[in-house]
Protein backbone atom coordinates (compact mmCIF):
# COMPACT_ATOMS: atom_id res chain seq x y z
CA UNK A 1 0.00 0.00 0.00
CA UNK A 2 2.64 2.21 0.87
CA UNK A 3 4.50 2.18 -2.48
CA UNK A 4 1.94 3.28 -4.47
CA UNK A 5 2.15 6.81 -2.43
CA UNK A 6 5.72 6.79 -1.71
CA UNK A 7 7.85 9.41 -3.43
CA UNK A 8 10.64 8.34 -5.69
CA UNK A 9 13.01 10.69 -3.92
CA UNK A 10 12.55 8.66 -0.94
CA UNK A 11 12.78 5.76 -2.38
CA UNK A 12 15.81 6.51 -4.12
CA UNK A 13 17.64 6.77 -1.13
CA UNK A 14 17.06 3.46 0.38
CA UNK A 15 17.52 1.53 -3.42
CA UNK A 16 20.56 -0.81 -3.86
CA UNK A 17 22.02 1.43 -6.80
CA UNK A 18 22.01 4.48 -4.78
CA UNK A 19 23.79 2.05 -1.38
CA UNK A 20 26.04 0.70 -3.87
CA UNK A 21 27.10 3.89 -5.43
CA UNK A 22 27.43 5.54 -1.57
CA UNK A 23 29.57 2.57 -1.10
CA UNK A 24 31.93 2.95 -3.83
CA UNK A 25 31.96 6.95 -3.24
CA UNK A 26 33.67 6.29 0.24
CA UNK A 27 35.86 3.74 -1.03
CA UNK A 28 37.42 6.42 -3.27
CA UNK A 29 37.18 8.89 -1.18
CA UNK A 30 39.50 6.68 1.52
CA UNK A 31 41.59 5.73 -1.53
CA UNK A 32 41.89 9.92 -2.24
CA UNK A 33 42.84 10.58 1.43
CA UNK A 34 45.02 8.05 1.31
CA UNK A 35 47.20 9.18 -1.68
CA UNK A 36 46.95 12.21 -0.32
CA UNK A 37 49.42 10.89 2.27
CA UNK A 38 51.95 9.04 -0.49
CA UNK A 39 50.97 5.50 0.07
CA UNK A 40 48.64 4.90 -3.48
CA UNK A 41 50.38 7.04 -6.49
CA UNK A 42 48.56 9.84 -7.03
CA UNK A 43 48.08 8.82 -10.69
CA UNK A 44 46.58 5.56 -9.32
CA UNK A 45 43.86 7.05 -7.30
CA UNK A 46 42.76 9.26 -10.37
CA UNK A 47 42.56 6.46 -12.48
CA UNK A 48 40.49 4.26 -10.12
CA UNK A 49 37.89 7.01 -9.57
CA UNK A 50 38.01 7.04 -13.64
CA UNK A 51 37.50 3.23 -13.80
CA UNK A 52 35.78 2.29 -10.80
CA UNK A 53 32.61 0.95 -11.44
CA UNK A 54 29.56 -1.56 -10.12
CA UNK A 55 26.64 -3.52 -11.33
CA UNK A 56 23.74 -4.25 -9.27
CA UNK A 57 22.82 -7.27 -11.12
CA UNK A 58 26.60 -8.87 -11.03
CA UNK A 59 26.97 -8.25 -6.93
CA UNK A 60 23.48 -10.17 -6.36
CA UNK A 61 24.96 -13.15 -8.11
CA UNK A 62 27.83 -12.80 -6.94
CA UNK A 63 26.52 -12.62 -3.39
CA UNK A 64 24.94 -15.76 -3.86
CA UNK A 65 28.34 -17.51 -3.71
CA UNK A 66 30.13 -15.13 -1.22
CA UNK A 67 27.09 -14.74 1.51
CA UNK A 68 28.46 -11.24 2.06
CA UNK A 69 27.26 -8.16 -0.11
CA UNK A 70 30.62 -6.44 0.98
CA UNK A 71 32.46 -8.88 -0.43
CA UNK A 72 30.77 -9.10 -3.81
CA UNK A 73 30.87 -5.75 -3.92
CA UNK A 74 34.45 -5.17 -4.06
CA UNK A 75 35.13 -8.23 -5.92
CA UNK A 76 33.16 -6.58 -8.61
CA UNK A 77 34.15 -2.93 -8.19
CA UNK A 78 37.63 -4.82 -8.36
CA UNK A 79 36.86 -6.44 -12.04
CA UNK A 80 36.67 -3.04 -13.41
CA UNK A 81 40.02 -1.97 -11.92
CA UNK A 82 42.09 -4.73 -12.82
CA UNK A 83 45.86 -3.87 -11.05
CA UNK A 84 44.42 -1.21 -9.39
CA UNK A 85 42.32 -3.39 -6.99
CA UNK A 86 45.60 -3.20 -5.07
CA UNK A 87 44.59 -0.62 -3.28
CA UNK A 88 41.07 -1.07 -3.32
CA UNK A 89 38.87 -2.08 0.14
CA UNK A 90 42.47 -1.42 1.47
CA UNK A 91 42.70 -1.35 5.91
CA UNK A 92 39.01 -1.06 5.74
CA UNK A 93 36.38 -3.33 7.30
CA UNK A 94 32.46 -4.16 6.25
CA UNK A 95 30.95 -2.03 8.70
CA UNK A 96 33.04 1.40 7.67
CA UNK A 97 31.17 1.14 4.39
CA UNK A 98 27.37 0.20 5.99
CA UNK A 99 27.63 2.29 8.87
CA UNK A 100 28.71 5.88 6.92
CA UNK A 101 26.11 5.13 3.96
CA UNK A 102 23.46 4.35 6.51
CA UNK A 103 24.50 7.62 8.20
CA UNK A 104 23.88 8.85 4.96
CA UNK A 105 20.73 7.41 4.22
CA UNK A 106 19.28 8.47 7.64
CA UNK A 107 20.10 12.25 7.17
CA UNK A 108 18.98 12.47 3.85
CA UNK A 109 15.34 10.85 4.81
CA UNK A 110 15.36 13.33 7.47
CA UNK A 111 15.76 15.98 5.11
CA UNK A 112 12.75 14.33 3.25
CA UNK A 113 10.35 13.94 6.37
CA UNK A 114 11.47 17.27 7.66
CA UNK A 115 10.48 19.19 4.36
CA UNK A 116 7.00 16.91 4.44
CA UNK A 117 7.02 18.63 8.44
CA UNK A 118 7.17 21.95 6.96
CA UNK A 119 4.28 21.08 4.07
CA UNK A 120 1.78 19.47 7.11
CA UNK A 121 2.72 22.44 9.21
CA UNK A 122 1.11 25.07 6.40
CA UNK A 123 -1.47 23.10 6.37
CA UNK A 124 -1.88 23.06 10.20
CA UNK A 125 -1.79 26.73 9.97
CA UNK A 126 -4.20 27.81 7.27
CA UNK A 127 -6.89 25.60 8.98
CA UNK A 128 -5.92 27.22 12.18
CA UNK A 129 -6.86 31.16 11.05
CA UNK A 130 -9.65 29.71 9.07
CA UNK A 131 -11.07 28.80 12.10
CA UNK A 132 -10.22 31.15 14.53
CA UNK A 133 -13.13 32.46 15.31
CA UNK A 134 -15.62 29.27 15.05
CA UNK A 135 -16.89 28.29 17.95
CA UNK A 136 -17.04 24.57 18.80
CA UNK A 137 -17.37 22.17 21.77
CA UNK A 138 -14.52 20.83 24.20
CA UNK A 139 -14.58 17.56 24.75
CA UNK A 140 -12.38 15.68 28.26
CA UNK A 141 -13.21 11.95 28.84
CA UNK A 142 -15.51 12.00 25.17
CA UNK A 143 -17.86 13.97 26.99
CA UNK A 144 -18.83 17.35 26.13
CA UNK A 145 -17.03 20.15 28.40
CA UNK A 146 -16.84 23.66 27.53
CA UNK A 147 -17.40 25.93 24.50
CA UNK A 148 -13.80 26.22 22.90
CA UNK A 149 -12.46 27.42 19.52
CA UNK A 150 -12.83 25.04 16.63
CA UNK A 151 -9.11 26.14 15.42
CA UNK A 152 -7.23 25.68 18.48
CA UNK A 153 -7.37 21.72 17.48
CA UNK A 154 -5.19 23.05 14.53
CA UNK A 155 -2.81 25.40 16.94
CA UNK A 156 -2.28 22.25 18.99
CA UNK A 157 -1.26 19.94 16.03
CA UNK A 158 0.68 22.46 14.69
CA UNK A 159 2.21 23.01 17.90
CA UNK A 160 3.49 19.24 18.91
CA UNK A 161 4.59 18.83 15.47
CA UNK A 162 7.18 22.03 15.64
CA UNK A 163 8.21 20.22 18.51
CA UNK A 164 8.80 17.09 16.49
CA UNK A 165 10.07 19.07 14.14
CA UNK A 166 12.69 20.28 16.42
CA UNK A 167 13.34 16.49 17.69
CA UNK A 168 14.60 15.58 14.52
CA UNK A 169 16.58 18.06 13.64
CA UNK A 170 18.97 17.11 16.99
CA UNK A 171 18.72 13.59 15.43
CA UNK A 172 19.70 14.31 11.88
CA UNK A 173 22.75 15.55 13.86
CA UNK A 174 23.09 12.66 16.14
CA UNK A 175 23.22 10.14 13.22
CA UNK A 176 25.06 12.14 10.55
CA UNK A 177 28.54 10.26 12.12
CA UNK A 178 30.29 8.41 9.94
CA UNK A 179 33.44 6.35 10.75
CA UNK A 180 36.67 4.77 8.67
CA UNK A 181 38.23 3.26 11.76
CA UNK A 182 38.90 -0.19 10.82
CA UNK A 183 37.95 -3.93 11.96
CA UNK A 184 37.86 -3.01 16.17
CA UNK A 185 38.18 1.10 15.64
CA UNK A 186 41.94 0.77 16.94
CA UNK A 187 42.57 2.90 13.25
CA UNK A 188 45.20 -0.50 12.75
CA UNK A 189 45.51 0.24 9.11
CA UNK A 190 44.28 3.75 8.58
CA UNK A 191 44.77 6.45 10.74
CA UNK A 192 41.75 8.71 12.10
CA UNK A 193 43.10 11.47 9.68
CA UNK A 194 42.27 9.17 6.63
CA UNK A 195 38.75 8.39 8.27
CA UNK A 196 38.37 12.87 8.92
CA UNK A 197 39.00 13.45 6.09
CA UNK A 198 36.15 11.07 4.42
CA UNK A 199 33.50 11.88 6.99
CA UNK A 200 34.11 15.60 6.56
CA UNK A 201 33.98 15.18 2.35
CA UNK A 202 30.76 13.84 2.99
CA UNK A 203 29.30 16.22 5.19
CA UNK A 204 29.27 13.53 8.22
CA UNK A 205 31.07 13.91 11.95
CA UNK A 206 33.80 11.72 12.20
CA UNK A 207 32.57 9.18 15.67
CA UNK A 208 34.47 10.12 18.72
CA UNK A 209 35.07 6.65 18.99
CA UNK A 210 33.55 3.39 17.43
CA UNK A 211 34.20 -0.36 17.89
CA UNK A 212 33.64 -2.13 14.40
CA UNK A 213 30.56 -0.10 14.47
CA UNK A 214 29.12 3.03 15.11
CA UNK A 215 27.31 2.95 18.20
CA UNK A 216 24.03 2.03 17.91
CA UNK A 217 22.55 4.94 20.54
CA UNK A 218 22.53 7.54 17.50
CA UNK A 219 20.44 5.30 15.77
CA UNK A 220 18.05 4.50 17.95
CA UNK A 221 17.55 8.50 18.30
CA UNK A 222 16.28 8.68 14.66
CA UNK A 223 13.82 5.47 15.06
CA UNK A 224 12.45 7.06 18.52
CA UNK A 225 11.62 10.40 16.91
CA UNK A 226 10.27 8.52 13.75
CA UNK A 227 7.48 7.12 16.48
CA UNK A 228 6.77 9.86 18.11
CA UNK A 229 6.36 11.69 14.84
CA UNK A 230 3.62 8.54 13.90
CA UNK A 231 2.48 9.26 17.23
CA UNK A 232 1.85 12.73 17.21
CA UNK A 233 0.55 11.70 13.11
CA UNK A 234 -1.89 9.36 14.85
CA UNK A 235 -3.05 11.68 17.31
CA UNK A 236 -4.49 14.05 14.95
CA UNK A 237 -6.20 10.80 12.54
CA UNK A 238 -7.85 9.85 16.13
CA UNK A 239 -9.60 12.95 16.36
CA UNK A 240 -10.43 12.79 13.09
CA UNK A 241 -11.93 9.97 13.22
CA UNK A 242 -14.03 11.08 16.34
CA UNK A 243 -15.05 13.96 14.61
CA UNK A 244 -16.42 12.06 11.62
CA UNK A 245 -18.97 9.51 13.44
CA UNK A 246 -21.97 10.05 12.53
CA UNK A 247 -23.01 11.04 15.76
CA UNK A 248 -20.68 14.17 15.85
CA UNK A 249 -19.98 14.53 12.49
CA UNK A 250 -18.28 17.73 12.55
CA UNK A 251 -15.59 17.04 9.90
CA UNK A 252 -14.91 14.45 7.04
CA UNK A 253 -12.26 13.24 5.44
CA UNK A 254 -12.04 14.27 1.61
CA UNK A 255 -14.05 11.72 -0.42
CA UNK A 256 -13.69 12.06 -3.90
CA UNK A 257 -15.55 11.58 -7.20
CA UNK A 258 -15.47 7.63 -7.84
CA UNK A 259 -14.47 6.41 -4.15
CA UNK A 260 -16.59 3.88 -2.45
CA UNK A 261 -16.76 3.68 1.16
CA UNK A 262 -18.02 0.05 1.62
CA UNK A 263 -18.65 -3.29 -0.76
CA UNK A 264 -21.96 -3.60 1.10
CA UNK A 265 -22.87 -0.19 1.79
CA UNK A 266 -23.60 2.45 -0.74
CA UNK A 267 -23.95 5.43 1.96
CA UNK A 268 -20.70 4.40 4.01
CA UNK A 269 -18.04 7.72 4.01
CA UNK A 270 -15.32 6.20 6.27
CA UNK A 271 -12.51 7.86 7.41
CA UNK A 272 -9.94 5.46 5.80
CA UNK A 273 -6.75 7.57 5.37
CA UNK A 274 -7.02 8.70 9.31
CA UNK A 275 -7.36 4.88 9.91
CA UNK A 276 -4.46 4.05 7.59
CA UNK A 277 -2.15 5.94 10.16
CA UNK A 278 -3.55 4.77 12.92
CA UNK A 279 -2.33 1.59 12.34
CA UNK A 280 1.16 2.34 10.26
CA UNK A 281 1.78 4.55 13.77
CA UNK A 282 2.04 1.53 15.66
CA UNK A 283 4.38 -0.29 12.94
CA UNK A 284 6.75 3.14 13.61
CA UNK A 285 7.07 2.59 17.21
CA UNK A 286 7.87 -1.33 16.82
CA UNK A 287 10.46 0.14 14.70
CA UNK A 288 11.83 2.37 17.38
CA UNK A 289 11.77 -0.58 19.91
CA UNK A 290 13.86 -2.58 17.82
CA UNK A 291 16.07 0.22 17.23
CA UNK A 292 16.64 0.49 21.08
CA UNK A 293 17.03 -3.41 21.33
CA UNK A 294 19.97 -2.96 18.71
CA UNK A 295 22.08 -1.16 21.28
CA UNK A 296 23.73 -3.53 23.55
CA UNK A 297 25.78 -6.00 21.40
CA UNK A 298 28.35 -8.51 22.05
CA UNK A 299 32.32 -7.29 22.49
CA UNK A 300 33.14 -4.86 19.45
CA UNK A 301 30.17 -5.99 17.48
CA UNK A 302 27.79 -8.79 16.62
CA UNK A 303 25.87 -8.53 13.63
CA UNK A 304 22.46 -8.93 15.34
CA UNK A 305 21.42 -5.17 14.84
CA UNK A 306 22.30 -5.63 10.91
CA UNK A 307 19.19 -7.54 9.46
CA UNK A 308 16.89 -5.65 12.20
CA UNK A 309 18.14 -1.99 10.28
CA UNK A 310 18.20 -3.77 6.83
CA UNK A 311 14.17 -3.45 7.60
CA UNK A 312 13.90 -0.62 10.21
CA UNK A 313 15.52 2.05 7.85
CA UNK A 314 13.76 2.04 4.74
CA UNK A 315 10.38 1.06 6.15
CA UNK A 316 10.18 3.30 8.90
CA UNK A 317 11.16 6.72 6.92
CA UNK A 318 9.37 5.59 3.91
CA UNK A 319 6.66 4.70 6.61
CA UNK A 320 6.53 8.02 8.42
CA UNK A 321 7.18 10.60 5.09
CA UNK A 322 4.13 8.71 3.12
CA UNK A 323 2.18 9.54 6.64
CA UNK A 324 3.27 13.14 6.64
CA UNK A 325 1.71 13.37 2.98
CA UNK A 326 -1.26 11.55 3.79
CA UNK A 327 -1.99 13.94 6.43
CA UNK A 328 -1.44 17.02 4.26
CA UNK A 329 -3.83 15.65 1.89
CA UNK A 330 -6.71 15.16 4.65
CA UNK A 331 -5.88 18.78 5.46
CA UNK A 332 -5.90 19.94 2.04
CA UNK A 333 -9.25 18.30 1.71
CA UNK A 334 -10.68 18.07 5.25
CA UNK A 335 -14.55 18.78 5.08
CA UNK A 336 -15.74 21.16 7.90
CA UNK A 337 -19.49 21.55 8.94
CA UNK A 338 -19.62 24.69 10.82
CA UNK A 339 -23.69 24.02 11.45
CA UNK A 340 -22.63 20.98 13.35
CA UNK A 341 -19.92 22.00 15.06
CA UNK A 342 -22.49 24.33 16.91
CA UNK A 343 -25.68 22.43 16.72
CA UNK A 344 -23.17 20.53 19.04
CA UNK A 345 -22.17 23.32 21.43
CA UNK A 346 -26.26 24.07 21.97
CA UNK A 347 -27.01 20.05 21.90
CA UNK A 348 -26.56 19.87 25.93
CA UNK A 349 -29.20 22.91 26.70
CA UNK A 350 -26.75 24.96 28.06
CA UNK A 351 -25.39 22.02 30.31
CA UNK A 352 -21.74 23.32 29.06
CA UNK A 353 -22.05 26.29 31.13
CA UNK A 354 -21.93 24.94 34.47
CA UNK A 355 -18.83 26.19 35.84
CA UNK A 356 -19.71 30.01 34.28
CA UNK A 357 -22.36 29.59 36.48
CA UNK A 358 -21.01 27.97 39.69
CA UNK A 359 -17.64 30.58 39.70
CA UNK A 360 -20.82 33.18 39.43
CA UNK A 361 -22.40 31.67 42.50
CA UNK A 362 -19.31 31.67 44.30
CA UNK A 363 -18.41 35.24 43.34
CA UNK A 364 -21.74 36.78 44.61
CA UNK A 365 -20.65 34.98 48.01
CA UNK A 366 -22.09 31.76 47.69
CA UNK A 367 -19.90 28.87 49.77
CA UNK A 368 -18.15 26.60 46.93
CA UNK A 369 -19.34 23.21 48.32
CA UNK A 370 -23.50 24.77 48.19
CA UNK A 371 -22.60 26.42 45.06
CA UNK A 372 -21.55 22.97 43.57
CA UNK A 373 -24.50 21.23 45.08
CA UNK A 374 -27.02 23.65 43.60
CA UNK A 375 -25.64 23.77 40.37
CA UNK A 376 -24.94 19.59 40.21
CA UNK A 377 -28.45 19.12 41.05
CA UNK A 378 -29.91 21.31 38.35
CA UNK A 379 -27.12 19.78 35.90
CA UNK A 380 -28.47 16.10 36.98
CA UNK A 381 -32.13 16.95 36.55
CA UNK A 382 -31.09 18.37 32.84
CA UNK A 383 -29.34 14.94 32.18
CA UNK A 384 -32.06 12.57 33.51
CA UNK A 385 -34.95 14.53 32.50
CA UNK A 386 -34.21 16.33 29.31
CA UNK A 387 -35.00 19.77 30.69
CA UNK A 388 -32.78 22.40 29.64
CA UNK A 389 -29.92 23.43 32.26
CA UNK A 390 -30.56 27.29 31.28
CA UNK A 391 -34.12 27.47 32.41
CA UNK A 392 -33.82 25.04 35.37
CA UNK A 393 -31.09 27.94 36.41
CA UNK A 394 -33.44 30.64 35.63
CA UNK A 395 -36.15 28.82 37.57
CA UNK A 396 -34.31 28.26 41.27
CA UNK A 397 -34.97 31.82 43.63
CA UNK A 398 -31.66 30.98 45.33
CA UNK A 399 -29.78 31.54 41.69
CA UNK A 400 -32.12 34.74 40.78
CA UNK A 401 -31.14 36.50 44.10
CA UNK A 402 -27.45 35.99 44.44
CA UNK A 403 -26.66 36.91 40.90
CA UNK A 404 -29.73 37.78 39.17
CA UNK A 405 -31.62 37.68 35.84
CA UNK A 406 -29.69 39.70 33.54
CA UNK A 407 -26.33 37.83 34.82
CA UNK A 408 -27.42 34.63 34.34
CA UNK A 409 -28.78 35.55 30.70
CA UNK A 410 -24.61 36.33 30.38
CA UNK A 411 -23.35 33.15 31.37
CA UNK A 412 -24.77 31.34 28.59
CA UNK A 413 -22.89 33.10 26.21
CA UNK A 414 -20.25 31.09 24.33
CA UNK A 415 -17.83 34.09 23.64
CA UNK A 416 -16.85 34.56 27.13
CA UNK A 417 -14.46 31.05 26.13
CA UNK A 418 -12.64 32.24 23.46
CA UNK A 419 -11.44 36.07 24.83
CA UNK A 420 -7.63 34.45 24.78
CA UNK A 421 -7.32 32.60 22.15
CA UNK A 422 -5.95 35.32 19.93
CA UNK A 423 -2.88 35.25 22.90
CA UNK A 424 -2.88 31.42 22.03
CA UNK A 425 -2.31 32.41 18.68
CA UNK A 426 0.35 34.68 19.18
CA UNK A 427 2.18 32.67 21.92
CA UNK A 428 2.52 29.20 18.94
CA UNK A 429 2.27 31.10 15.97
CA UNK A 430 4.75 33.64 16.83
CA UNK A 431 7.61 31.19 18.57
CA UNK A 432 7.67 28.50 15.54
CA UNK A 433 8.56 28.62 11.95
CA UNK A 434 6.38 27.86 9.22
Amino acid sequence: MIERYTRPEMVRIWSDENKFATWLKIELKACEAVSKRGKIPKADAVEMSRRARFDAVRIGELEKTTKHDVVAFVTNVNESLGPLSKHFHKGLTSSDLLDTTLAIQLRESSDLILAAIRALKKELRARALEHRRTVGIARTHGVHAEPTCFGLKFVLWYDELARNEARLRRARTSISVGKISGAVGTYAHLGPDVEKDVCRSLGLKAANISTQIVQRDHHAEYFSTLALIASSLEKIAVEIRHLQRSEVLEVEEPFTEGQTGSSAMPHKKNPVLSENIAGLARLVRSYASAALENIALWHERDISHSSVERVIGPDASIAVHFMLWRMVEIMRGLVVHRDRIRANVDRLGGLVYSQRVLVALMESGMGRDEAYKLVQRHAMAAWNNGRPFRALIEGDPKVRRSIGPGRIRSLFKPDYFLRHVDQIYRRVFSRSRA
